[in-house]
């Protein structure tokens, strides 16, 4: 079963590897270490062999139909058809076994301290792996969100952030679109809206930066150690933030005058930990937060209008 599980997570880091357009033409050593990287955390060769890569691009063309050609001007492997995808074919029953072996492991500890934070989503997977096998999309949706780049770093950023190094990378800019190198001490990786951010110290700016992983290329961790004399605390650093603006902002008493059909929204889903009930009214309520004056408060309280 082990076996069986990591071909199929093997698949699925080559399908990324070949549709990755940031990075075409991935060759057999370069696919070779990314999936050592996330199976075993090295890629020195030890666990995973070029062979193993041949025998894994034969069985994908043979029981996918992946259409995967080698290409000699760039030394790489591609896909013949540009909007092929291995996730758009459905499951084996191999595959859902796979899925449910880990799913059934996760589930039994979704109650430890470790795990609590993940709660919500192991449910989620849990649910979605008892209801396969039978019809049953005719008549459940589950909320599904779209594919963004940047979580194939996120391996390397938690291995310089524990080794305690500095990380390289060209970062782009939302507005020109011009990318610049930066050089970064890394200090965590937050998760929001289904992106994922590194916060780090900038050293050109001298401050903590909070940087898309979906516009950071080619990062690579440095020989340098990180700055050790700034000091970086993530839960009083995002203590008074919605969403990942947080830092070098004073927060402020927000007042909030919401209908209360509204409120009813916002005491199951509160906006932010601070949220407290000053007065109900007949029809509203008035209600106050502690925070920082944000982009992504804004979008939120936008989205009641």
């Amino acid at each position: 079963m082990a076996q069986i599980k990591n071909a199929i997570i093997r698949y699925r880091l080559i399908d990324k590897c070949l549709r990755n357009k940031y990075a075409p033409y991935p060759s057999k050593v370069k696919i070779r270490e990314i999936c050592e990287e996330h199976l075993y955390g090295s890629t020195d060769g030890a666990n995973i062999c070029d062979s193993t890569i041949e025998k894994d691009l034969f069985a994908m063309r043979m029981d996918h139909d992946a259409p995967i050609k080698f290409s000699k001007k760039h030394n790489g492997y591609y896909y013949t058809e540009d909007d092929f995808s291995i996730d758009n074919i459905p499951l084996s029953e191999d595959d859902l076994e796979a899925i449910r072996f880990a799913a059934s492991t996760l589930f039994q500890f979704k109650d430890n301290s470790f795990m609590s934070q993940f709660g919500n989503a192991i449910n989620k997977i849990s649910d979605r792996v008892s209801l396969s096998g039978d019809n049953n999309d005719n008549y459940i949706h589950f909320e599904t969100s779209s594919t963004v780049r940047g979580s194939e770093y996120l391996s390397l950023f938690v291995a310089a952030i524990k080794a305690k190094k500095k990380v390289e990378f060209d970062y782009e800019s939302f507005v020109s679109g011009n990318r610049k190198p930066r050089l970064c001490s890394p200090y965590l990786l937050k998760e929001y809206l289904n992106r994922w951010y590194l916060v780090c110290f900038d050293d050109e700016k001298q401050s903590i930066i909070t940087y898309a992983l979906e516009r950071i290329f080619e990062p690579v961790i440095s020989e340098h150690n990180a700055a050790s004399d700034v000091q970086f605390n993530a839960d009083a650093y995002f203590a008074h933030s919605i969403g990942i603006t947080a830092g070098g902002k004073t927060p402020q008493n927000i007042i909030l005058k919401v209908d209360n059909i509204s409120t009813k929204y916002l005491e199951t889903q509160p906006l932010h930990i601070s949220q407290t009930i000053v007065k109900r009214g007949k029809n509203k309520t008035t209600l106050q937060l502690y925070v920082v004056q944000s982009e992504e408060l804004i979008r939120a309280l936008l989205s009641f209008g």
